[in-house]
């Protein structure tokens, strides 16, 4: 297969000539149409026990979009989709840009107070969920006055409590029952999608992600990884994440026919499974996917045709990736960068070219720029804040002008991660700017100081953060999960970090917990580990 040059990125690309759509310039229910005519059957969806074709789906697709327009859903308007994975997820957002609506993807793991948030500040029209998850959808839209109504997949539980005050009900089985809707062609800068952000400090913010803007994400992704030989992926990543949400939509530029996985959540042992049974060749990951992976009996499985994991969401500690090796050698990791405001995509690492400790390089039509404190542009090596550019950005925050203006300051996207480039234009990401430990006035990052514990044979999994302190402003704190059967103290992990750390970054505590706690989208959540700190630190006080 003959490669063509993209001039974007840093150096360029070599993408496939059979790369037949177009980056940017249309919208996504006309990518998804041309997608349908292109590979007609060729492509398969399995999930749990079903199966079904491209052109399955295509109708599902069509069906559903005529039953919200005759339940009078509007073009603009939004929605809520809160479900687990299932193929019902992606038939809904297909159908939802096809009548020129906006996907409004929330993880079912949010509180009802959470949801709540989320429907009032999009002033969603309707949400989208399954039974075991409707009694809170239905709490949290009890009153709001822009909620008229709730579709539910599958049938509803008998006790519903009171729906007074509610919104009524539709079954996603009768909008499959409507005509297929003719196709409304929405301007490609238009709005297609509303994620909003884990708001660890605050309310979640609306990110506003164009049509544009998702499909230049997809189509780089898809562009910088298609390879005939990898044509059949598991999937665990929620579809409400953006992540998961850029991954489905790879499917619309592929240029030849796909066999995809589903699963409804990520399950270590289901995936090895499923990963044996489908011949799966590659799978996205986080990384606390991959660290439960290696607990597993890795080889007692014929995984003989995986070829590529790719892994992105969070960074990748380099000890993770040397197991794999060790024990997977024939698998390729690759690993990616990206964050909601860039539709889940700044940089990669294609098929062949993984550089470790790096991010990858820059993807197609993707800028980056690593700045100084002072705005000004740092030199190769040199740590900066990661900023960004080009058509993968998001609009603006919803209902959010000075936000914006903040986080886009010079027509850059600033992340709020600190990273580097290299002479060879990869990126590396060295921590984010609010975890940074300033420690008697010097600089520690925490993923420094948690590679260093992860390298010890007894230690699972491992998480820094800085805790108070009169003397040095902030001290450096480790929580350590140990391995099944691992006994080590505290204080030889310790002596271990302080053997290979400088005098300023290696930890003074540590803490062993019986796991890393993780957020709902499995990053350490770092801000349950400082509360923590904050308790035991009032309740050393009150003892005393």
């Amino acid at each position: 297969m003959s490669p063509r040059a993209w001039p974007g990125g840093i150096g360029g690309w070599q993408v496939p000539a059979a790369m037949v759509t177009p980056p940017t310039g249309t919208s996504l229910q006309r990518l998804a149409e041309q997608s349908w005519d292109r590979l007609q059957a060729g492509s398969v969806l399995h999930y749990e026990a079903e199966r079904w074709t491209g052109q399955e789906l295509a109708e599902r697709v069509r069906r559903v979009a005529g039953g919200l327009r005759e339940a009078g859903l509007l073009p603009g308007e939004r929605v809520v989709v809160c479900m687990a994975n299932c193929p019902e997820v992606s038939i809904t957002y297909s159908a939802l840009w096809r009548v020129g609506a906006v996907a409004t993807p929330v993880l079912f793991l949010l509180s009802e107070d959470e949801l709540r948030h989320v429907l009032s500040d999009s002033g969603a029209a309707l949400a989208v969920t399954t039974p075991e998850f409707l009694p809170k959808l239905l709490a949290a839209a009890a009153g709001l006055p822009t909620v008229r109504g709730i579709v539910l997949v599958g049938e509803p539980m008998a006790d519903r409590g009171d729906l007074s005050a509610r919104p009524p009900l539709l079954p996603f089985a009768e909008l499959e029952t409507a005509p297929p809707d003719r196709l409304i062609e929405s301007e490609p800068d238009a709005l297609a999608a509303l994620l909003y952000t884990g708001g660890t400090t605050g309310r979640s913010k609306g990110v506003m992600i164009s049509h544009n803007a998702l499909s230049a994400a997809a189509w780089a992704a898809t562009a910088t990884s298609y390879d005939e030989e990898l044509s059949t992926a598991l999937l665990p990543l929620p579809l409400s994440h953006a992540y998961g949400l850029m991954v489905s939509v790879m499917g619309l530029h592929a240029p030849g026919p796909r066999t995809s996985v589903l699963m409804r959540w990520f399950d270590p042992a289901a995936w090895l499974e499923l990963a044996q049974q489908h011949r799966v060749n590659v799978s996205p990951l986080v990384p606390s996917m991959l660290q439960m992976l290696l607990q597993q009996p890795l080889e007692d499985y014929d995984l003989s045709d995986l070829a590529r994991l790719t892994s992105g969401s969070a960074p990748l500690p380099r000890q993770v990736v040397e197991d794999f090796r060790k024990r997977l050698p024939h698998v390729e990791i690759g690993e990616g960068y990206g964050c909601t405001e860039t539709s889940a995509i700044i940089s990669t690492s294609p098929r062949g070219q993984v550089r470790p400790g790096s991010v990858g390089r820059p993807a197609p039509g993707v800028e980056v720029r690593i700045e100084r404190p002072d705005a000004s542009a740092a030199a190769l090596g040199e740590d900066g804040e990661i900023c960004v550019r080009g058509p993968v950005l998001m609009s603006g925050y919803w209902n959010a002008e000075q936000d914006t203006a903040q986080a886009m300051r010079g027509g850059w996207l600033h992340t709020g991660d600190v990273g580097r480039l290299d002479e060879g234009g990869y990126l590396y990401v060295v921590d984010r700017i609010k975890d940074l430990i300033i420690r008697g006035g010097y600089n520690v990052y925490p993923r420094d100081v948690e590679d260093v514990l992860l390298g010890h044979p007894d230690v699972l999994g491992a998480a820094v953060v800085g805790c108070p302190d009169k003397k040095y402003g902030e001290e450096v704190v480790a929580f350590v999960q140990l391995g099944e059967g691992a006994t080590v103290a505290p204080a030889k992990l310790i002596e271990f970090c302080r053997q290979r750390l400088s005098a300023v970054k290696y930890p003074r505590e540590i803490r062993l917990v019986d796991s890393i706690p993780l957020t709902s989208v499995m990053k350490t959540d770092r801000q349950l580990l400082r509360a923590m700190l904050a308790r035991g630190q009032a309740a050393s006080r009150q003892a005393t």
